[in-house]
């Protein structure tokens, strides 16, 4: 098992660990701001047109603000030194029940909308934000991506992923919205809620599988 010392610039990044976390410490305060004014907005457009799509995407930042909490917290062990394998492993399967929660909620509810053949509204606002986080969201997750082998944790690779994920959650959103206001298939956006849940169920699996990266121990 490779263990650097603390202190000693990665080849892979160029950073030392300790740059490493606080840049990570950034990324995870800035993604907290960002999903924070994101969800609000979502939840509220959705609810004003009716959208499960929307207020899925909206639940998507708050579970994204719960796992930034946890990273946070996981980033904060750094300070106590010694080995961090067991903070990264609690962390990282805190990320995957957030995940969980998220897909059996939003599942449930665009398959009773798609029933219930509820049409929603269009919605000019969540057009707006959606496709705002489409364009913001890839370049933080790289930047996420970037710092998970300096710091061999999985619990920053797994909230990098989440980000990812909200990137696309994004795209199918955008798809959803715009078919229903532009063509009227009102059905559009509990199919694109119903692909955000299976997406959260797949990566909460993956998630809770995930195994330690090789430098998890070097705190």
């Amino acid at each position: 098992m490779s263990s650097p010392e603390a202190g000693v610039s990665s080849p892979a990044a160029g950073l030392t660990r300790a740059a490493a976390v606080r840049r990570a410490s950034w990324l995870t305060t800035a993604t907290i701001g960002w999903n924070v004014v994101e969800g609000v907005v979502a939840v509220a457009a959705g609810i004003a047109a009716g959208s499960i799509g929307l207020i899925g995407f909206g639940l998507d930042s708050a579970v994204e603000v719960s796992t930034a909490v946890v990273l946070a917290w996981r980033l904060a062990q750094e300070r106590r030194g010694g080995c961090m394998a067991g903070y990264d492993r609690r962390a990282t399967r805190a990320i995957a029940v957030c995940f969980g929660a998220l897909g059996l909620y939003v599942g449930v509810e665009a398959a009773r909308q798609l029933f219930a053949r509820e049409a929603p509204d269009a919605s000019a606002v969540g057009i707006a934000l959606a496709a705002l986080s489409v364009a913001v969201m890839p370049a933080l997750a790289r930047a996420k991506r970037r710092l998970g082998p300096v710091l061999g944790s999985r619990a920053v690779v797994s909230e990098a992923r989440q980000t990812e994920l909200c990137a696309w959650m994004s795209g199918v959103l955008l798809a959803g919205l715009v078919a229903n206001a532009a063509l009227g298939w009102w059905w559009a956006d509990p199919v694109a809620a119903l692909g955000i849940a299976a997406v959260a169920g797949a990566e909460a699996a993956r998630t809770w599988r995930a195994e330690s990266l090789e430098d998890t121990c070097c705190g």
